[in-house]
């Protein structure tokens, strides 16, 4: 790896804790606002839907600087578990590619930002052909506008780092073509994320469970006929409130089926049908570095491993400036320039 390509923050801020909750921590929210505010006024909300009937919003953007009739690449992008299109790694990252001439669209997943109301069926992480199916059919409108050979890319964080490489796995059932596929501190073997939840830090684990809190008493306000969770809310460790949910509310048969079965463990990803690039931190405290030492050498799939960056960090400075933006504009001009 070449020096120019190293994530190589000094002082405090290399710190995996500093860079995995300043990521998404109150002054970076203040800064990316602030800085995106003209990017969020031209924001345009949309609803699609699959073919199974699941409604998904997200959110498109055009870059100002070019004409909406000439192509652009356009970048899809999902954000982690209990995040949204909104969340600040994904705003910031839209709105560096969007001043970089790229068309964007922020997808939420399923019961993620304000999209509770819009299917009746709960959110659980193997949820992927819907996901996959509206990246799709994205895709297949974008390049229909401006032809085959204008870029799509697709990058997810975290939990939608593990949507977009089973997406780059299996999106050729669905027509789906992409440019390349980047996943930024993927889940990889769920119940070892799980593991790293509740036995490290507690502040990832106190976190994660109050967002999960907030968003199924948002469902079950919405459709008080359909769930109940009073019980579910007595549960005080990530683990039990999993297992509970599935056996209440999923067709899985065990905890440990249901964390298999989003999984991309093995040789999972060997024959991705696109580029892909994993891109992760050695001392990401969520998604354990072993996971990724484990995955195999398949073609199509790049794995970079940077010494720093804790879990969808790599924050430069204090100025919350992202190194991760950067690498991404420059992954994509490099491709796009051959394209256009």
């Amino acid at each position: 790896m070449s020096p120019e390509s190293m994530f190589q923050p000094r002082g405090l801020i290399a710190n995996a804790h500093v860079q995995s909750l300043m990521t998404s921590g109150p002054w970076r929210k203040h800064v990316v606002s602030r800085k995106a505010q003209a990017y969020l006024d031209r924001t345009q909300a949309e609803v699609w839907r699959a073919d199974d009937g699941t409604r998904l919003l997200g959110y498109r953007n055009h870059p100002p600087t070019t004409a909406s009739d000439k192509p652009v690449p356009l970048v899809i992008l999902i954000h982690g578990w209990e995040g949204s299109a909104n969340s600040n790694y994904l705003l910031s990252a839209a709105h560096a590619l969007d001043e970089a001439n790229m068309a964007t669209f922020r997808l939420n997943l399923r019961d993620h930002g304000e999209s509770h109301h819009l299917n009746v069926g709960l959110f659980h992480s193997c949820r992927l052909f819907e996901v996959m199916d509206v990246v799709a059919k994205l895709s297949a409108d974008w390049r229909l506008r401006f032809g085959e050979h204008v870029p799509v890319y697709l990058v997810g964080f975290s939990l939608g780092g593990n949507f977009t490489l089973r997406i780059a796995k299996r999106g050729a059932e669905v027509g789906l073509a992409l440019s390349e596929a980047i996943a930024v501190s993927p889940v990889v073997r769920p119940v070892h994320v799980m593991n790293a939840l509740e036995e490290g830090h507690f502040v990832y684990h106190q976190y994660f469970v109050k967002k999960w809190r907030k968003s199924l008493k948002i469902k079950q306000a919405l459709f008080p006929n359909v769930y109940d969770f009073s019980e579910w809310f007595g549960l005080k460790r990530l683990s039990e409130q999993t297992e509970w949910l599935i056996g209440h509310y999923t067709e899985y048969p065990s905890v440990t089926a249901y964390l298999e079965g989003y999984s991309v463990a093995g040789d999972y990803l060997n024959d991705l049908h696109v580029p892909t690039v994993v891109l992760t931190a050695e001392d990401d405290p969520i998604i354990p570095i072993d996971d990724f030492d484990a995955l195999p050498q398949a073609n199509n799939l790049t794995i970079q491993v940077q010494p720093r960056g804790g879990h969808c960090g790599f924050i430069e400075n204090w100025q919350m400036d992202s190194w991760v933006e950067q690498w991404l504009i420059r992954r994509f001009q490099m491709i796009s320039e051959s394209h256009l």
